[in-house]
């Protein structure tokens, strides 16, 4: 299925990402919107807009259940018809919210190595990560991993691929996926 059928086989189907922080969602994001000429949004971006206030100002503040509960709220506020979604990490710690986002599309877990992330992520303690004040990368990763197999539609083994690559089997994944459903 070539992406021009792609894109018209789900009109208004959005896709949702879910993954680790430094997974790459906003930046694929970003490629599968143009790829697929669709709305792009990052949650963050929209938690932060209602808090007046960055995400680790939002944790500073008030803690990691607040930071989640904004984030709930947030999600299921929102109309994600036609998006490209970029959740925030902590995403899946909300069953309402994901059920929301579910209704608008398939959920795709970009599954990243730890150690890779550990590279890609410079700023961990001033990033804006909902976890618990004790908790480590390696305790969240191991926690949050569940979580995103138990949402996810599609999950794309990123280890090793360029971002080109990442692309190319997600979107080779959607296109299977709206293929079998035609059968």
């Amino acid at each position: 299925m070539s992406d021009n059928e792609l894109k018209d086989s789900g009109s208004k189907e959005s896709i949702i990402l879910v993954g680790m922080p430094g997974a790459g969602k906003s930046t694929l994001g970003v490629m599968l919107a143009k790829s697929l000429a669709k709305d792009f949004v990052d949650t963050d971006l929209l938690i932060q807009l209602r808090a007046h206030a960055t995400l680790q100002e939002v944790l500073d503040a008030e803690g990691y259940l607040a930071l989640r509960r904004l984030e709930e709220e947030t999600l299921l506020e929102c109309d994600f018809a036609n998006h490209i979604v970029a959740t925030g990490g902590s995403a899946v710690y909300s069953e309402k919210g994901m059920a929301h986002l579910k209704t608008y599309g398939p959920v795709v877990y970009l599954d990243v190595a730890l150690n890779e992330l550990r590279r890609r992520i410079k700023d961990y303690d001033s990033r804006g990560i909902a976890k618990r004040p004790d908790q480590s990368f390696e305790s969240l990763f191991e926690e949050r991993c569940q979580l995103y197999r138990q949402y996810a539609d599609i999950t794309v083994n990123c280890g090793g691929l360029s971002l080109e690559e990442t692309l190319s089997s997600v979107m080779q994944q959607l296109s299977d996926r709206v293929a079998s459903r035609q059968r």
